[in-house]
């Protein structure tokens, strides 16, 4: 049973099941492409489908018009196909993509991860389920837009009258004005990022905890900050995110999946790629030189 779960089974199961089908419709439908057979199980369909949206069956005149109207999209299809007009159309390739795509997906996703698979995927992949570090601060802002070179003698000299003994500074009377709070409770560092910036959160990481530092630059200007409390990020138990890690494994095979369906598609054609001229690749360029 494990073998069934391996992404080139899955290919491999795809395309036998693709190929079953080109056959079939090579022997059904490409010998008789005058006709059109509606099946009693698409009639079934289109009454089920009716039935969804109304709430009841449709009436046999309704059910008539939704085969009439099911035949006149299949002969225009036909026709369109036969006049060459999905070529060079990029939204009806994409959309060809898309569902030979969704064929992969419908094939991993009845495969059903099991408890060692999961616990394997959890363990190679700590950092995706891993709970960010949390932390707590006081920060002053110093404009350099309003004090040019002066903002950064400004927030040493206050840093110094900070952290010095029996300072009767008041934090919240410093400073310029930002519209962001002067006190953080219990953020996520990732989440600081978001308000100060990449540069400053990264900063705010080597911060030590109790006393004023800086000043840290940020996307504002300069800030002194005093780091209250700091929470250390934590991996939780496997059966407290299992529902997490089981989508991201899913997601992982079908990715896998399609890629080795596409690669195994990708061997059955020699593919010519005609550049501009000066517009060669350094591959290009080699194959040149080595004489084609």
């Amino acid at each position: 049973m494990k073998l069934l779960r391996e992404p080139l089974v899955h290919f491999l199961l795809l395309g036998a099941a693709l190929f079953l089908a080109f056959n079939f419709v090579d022997d059904s439908e490409e010998a008789r492409a005058d006709t059109i057979v509606v099946s009693t199980g698409q009639v079934a369909q289109l009454s089920e489908a009716f039935n969804r949206t109304w709430q009841r069956p449709p009436s046999d005149e309704e059910l008539n018009g939704l085969i009439e109207d099911h035949v006149r999209e299949e002969v225009y299809y036909r026709e369109a196909m036969a006049m060459g007009l999905d070529r060079d159309d990029t939204i009806v390739r994409r959309r060809m993509r898309q569902k030979l795509e969704f064929v992969t997906d419908d094939f991993v996703a009845a495969v059903d991860p099991t408890d060692e698979q999961l616990e394997t995927y959890f363990n190679i992949h700590p950092d995706e389920f891993l709970v960010p570090s949390r932390v707590s601060f006081e920060q002053i802002y110093f404009s350099l837009e309003r004090r040019g070179e002066q903002a950064v003698r400004d927030a040493e000299s206050l840093l110094a009258r900070l952290n010095s003994a029996g300072s009767k500074v008041e934090p919240i009377d410093a400073g310029d004005t930002l519209m962001l709070p002067g006190s953080f409770d219990n953020i996520f560092e990732n989440d600081v990022a978001r308000h100060f910036g990449t540069e400053f959160a990264t900063a705010l990481t080597d911060v030590p905890v109790g006393n004023w530092s800086g000043p840290l630059e940020s996307a504002y200007g300069l800030h002194l900050v005093l780091i209250r409390e700091r929470e250390p990020g934590l991996l939780p138990p496997l059966e407290d995110v299992r529902d997490t890690v089981q989508r991201e494994w899913e997601a992982a095979r079908r990715t896998e999946a399609k890629e080795a369906f596409y690669q195994g598609l990708r061997k059955r054609y020699e593919v010519s790629v005609e550049r501009p001229r000066g517009a060669e690749t350094e591959e290009d360029a080699k194959v040149a030189e080595d004489g084609g």
